[in-house]
């Protein structure tokens, strides 16, 4: 188990829930657009939110920010050691800082002393694109070996100062690198770990490699908080976390529905079906599992082994409750009939 760090009130590592994080693409000193973006990830399931303070302008603005934030408010802050101290000054709940590139012990001093006086814990965030030159020539390249090394080097300059509130990341572009360079960082610290890959992009292809390798860390018990990295809106980053979490077994909030790949056995329009059903259900607070399927040969063993379910057949579908057959409908009336019987049912669900 890694030890426990406080954020803003929120637990990371030590035994606690995995968080989800995502972070602002608004120009942080527009604290007004910022707060905006903010309550919108939270209201979306964020629970860590991170903004970049590029200078001393968007280092001030976090004192309005952090008035109106909902969740624990992170600053990220690249060389300039005075940032991060201006931030924390301001009220930033953590500070994303490499203190390697802050230039200097003294000044690596000057930023522990501002964080301990305030109880704020540092993510030392490691990215296989920016890795020191040493390291690159030292490993040919921005292996998993280098970015571990590049980690612990950064972590002995807190070390040395009898500062432990440390969060660490090591992050990659590519999935085989970011989950070996996770892996031996968890057999060689205890420190909590915010696991993700890196420049992921923003299309299906960039969710698949955020999904294989957090995914993959989560299942073999790695990690204490995670950012899914899409370019663009960063509630989508926030969605594909959430289903992350889910598919690997960690949160069970909400709907979960199950669907068949539909063959030739299918009489239904299941994709309309199933686009139905998620679009009603996806303001749902129930957690249960809702199988939609299209034939009778996996339909009913599917809805069996969910709380709700409907199963196709010749222009028809076979409402199921907790395994039982409740009623036949016409193909039209799939989606809504099961709908209304999840809305309407009174029988627990959890």
């Amino acid at each position: 188990m890694t030890k426990q760090i406080i954020a803003g009130g929120v637990a990371i590592g030590g035994g606690a829930p995995v968080t989800i994080q995502s972070m602002c693409n608004t120009d942080t000193r527009d604290a007004a657009a910022t707060v905006a973006q903010i309550k919108a990830l939270a209201a979306a399931g964020c629970e860590i939110v991170r903004v970049a303070v590029p200078d001393m302008a968007a280092a001030e603005a976090i004192e309005a920010i952090k008035k109106e934030c909902p969740i624990p408010l992170v600053a990220d802050i690249h060389f300039d050691y005075r940032l991060a101290i201006a931030a924390a000054e301001r009220g930033a709940d953590k500070i994303r800082i490499n203190p390697g590139n802050v230039g200097g012990p003294e000044n690596v001093k000057k930023v522990v002393d501002a964080c301990r006086a305030r109880s704020l814990p540092i993510r030392i965030g490691v990215n296989g694109g920016s890795l020191e030159k040493p390291l690159l020539e030292k490993y040919g390249g921005a292996t998993p070996e280098a970015m571990l090394e590049s980690a612990l080097g950064h972590v002995r300059l807190l070390t040395d100062l009898d500062f432990d509130d440390i969060c660490i990341s090591l992050k990659a572009s590519n999935v085989p690198d970011t989950v070996a360079a996770y892996r031996l960082a968890h057999e060689a610290v205890d420190y909590p770990l915010h696991i993700g890959v890196t420049e992921a992009g923003g299309g299906e292809l960039a969710i698949v490699k955020s999904a294989c390798g957090i995914g993959s860390l989560l299942l073999a018990g790695i990690g204490d908080t995670l950012r899914v990295s899409l370019t663009g809106d960063p509630l989508r980053e926030v969605t594909a976390a959430k289903e992350i979490l889910r598919a690997v077994g960690l949160r069970t909030e909400g709907v979960e529905i199950v669907s068949c790949p539909t063959c030739g056995r299918t009489e239904v329009d299941l994709e309309k079906v199933l686009a139905d059903v998620t679009e009603a259900l996806k303001d749902c607070k129930k957690n249960i599992r809702v199988a939609v399927m299209g034939c009778v040969v996996n339909g009913p063993g599917e809805a069996r082994g969910a709380d709700y379910g409907v199963a196709g057949g010749k222009g028809c579908g076979m409402l199921f409750r907790k395994g039982e057959i409740v009623r036949k409908v016409p193909e039209e009336e799939m989606a809504s009939a099961l709908v209304e019987m999840i809305n309407n049912d009174e029988l627990p669900t959890a």
